[in-house]
């Protein structure tokens, strides 16, 4: 009797086609390779609706199932109506569950108890965050154990997060798999210069407008003195939210606020012609959107930390207060040596650690090492000659 492809859940994520974030868009690149790869891959997508006619219907797109589940709520409430629903359904598939996030882990024990694997990307460490208020942090510190202990394997995307991971399970439970890139060697200059922009005459920041991404003092120090180059800011500014109005203040004429752009080429193009990329995030793991700054050979100017630091290597200037913020932008200005140098190492840092096929391998192996130590688990071999599995 032929052994069986391999099956694979994804859940944690509002879904493909990638359109919301970085978990969406790791999520599409692992779910189209696994389904190259001849791996049985379903997606569950979340389904905002009015009133639930139909909690799960399923879609096929490029050899991937598509689990739309509909939820008749919004906001937080409807992420965990949509995660339980999720979890629900997936406790009854025969498949290993890859969980993107810990957010909603207090469902996960149901998924166990049930006798599915389950493999946790743990995300950055959300209970630090200072905009969370204690209860919120307090609720996120509890899922992050809850995950921690639940499932089989877990998956840190920085080595500072598997160092953290490390205080909750034993090292040898986490594997350090980063976030991946896509290449940009060329982007056309029409949506730079659509919006008002000189090729290689501004700086870039991508980023959720919030403190703990540092897009106050990044304004400040920018708008201090003319630059002869603009700061395009890219991310919603709400005029209710006193941060914002605050930021808005601040800004010179040179800053452009071009609110949140998901238009995936405008953006691409936004980044290969920046002169640099501006990066103020404080906490988290490997951050997407520094990752992709790399990709398109962008200097970077990135607060101080540990997290910003191993992920840039050299390509980056690193400031902890606007007067080093203010210094790192004017070296990056006036200086066309140490801007070429440093992008030339932000694509090798890219080639040498955040590459999508070395990532995704990696988390086929994982995964097939935990399905393998399934209870009568017969997973069909990898055809090297073909890159599919063979039953």
């Amino acid at each position: 009797m032929a052994a069986s492809p391999p099956s694979i859940l994804i859940l944690g994520t509002r879904g493909i086609p990638a359109a919301h974030g970085g978990f969406e868009t790791f999520a599409e690149h692992l779910a189209l390779f696994l389904a190259d790869r001849g791996w049985q891959v379903g997606v569950y997508c979340q389904d905002e609706v009015p009133a639930v006619t139909q909690r799960f219907r399923s879609e096929q797109w490029r050899g991937v199932e598509l689990i739309q589940t509909q939820v008749a709520s919004t906001g937080p409430r409807a992420t965990l109506e949509f995660d339980w629903h999720c979890i629900r359904d997936a406790a009854r598939r025969s498949a290993l569950c890859l969980v993107l996030g810990y957010n909603s882990a207090v469902f996960l024990p149901y998924l166990r108890l049930s006798g599915r694997k389950i493999l946790t990307n743990m995300d950055g460490i959300e209970w630090r965050r200072p905009k969370w208020s204690r209860p919120i942090k307090a609720w996120f510190w509890l899922n992050e154990w809850i995950a921690a202990w639940t499932s089989h394997r877990l998956v840190a995307d920085h080595p500072i997060i598997a160092d953290h991971l490390a205080t909750r399970r034993p090292r040898s439970a986490t594997a350090m798999i980063a976030y991946g890139g896509t290449p940009v060697p060329s982007a056309p200059e029409a949506p730079v210069r659509a919006m008002g922009l000189e090729p290689g005459r501004y700086l870039i920041s991508i980023a959720r407008i919030e403190p703990d991404n540092s897009i106050l003092p990044i304004v400040e120090a920018f708008s201090r003195q003319r630059r002869g180059m603009r700061l395009v800011v890219l991310g919603t500014l709400a005029d209710d939210n006193p941060y914002h109005r605050e930021i808005k203040e601040a800004a010179g004429d040179e800053v452009l606020f071009a609110g949140a752009i998901y238009d995936a080429g405008i953006v691409q193009a936004l980044r290969f012609h920046a002169r640099a990329y501006l990066h103020g995030h404080t906490v988290g793991g490997t951050n997407p959107s520094l990752v992709e700054a790399l990709w398109a050979a962008n200097p970077v100017i990135a607060h101080d930390n540990a997290y910003n630091r191993w992920t840039a290597g050299e390509a980056g200037l690193f400031f902890s207060d606007r007067d080093g913020c203010a210094q790192a932008v004017e070296t990056l200005i006036q200086d066309d040596a140490v801007a070429a140098k440093l992008g030339a190492a932000a694509l090798a840092r890219a080639k040498d650690a955040f590459s999508w096929p070395a990532i995704l391998e990696h988390y086929e192996r994982e995964a097939l090492a935990l399905l393998r130590t399934a209870r009568g688990a017969e997973i069909a071999p990898l055809d090297p000659a073909m890159g599919s599995r063979q039953g």
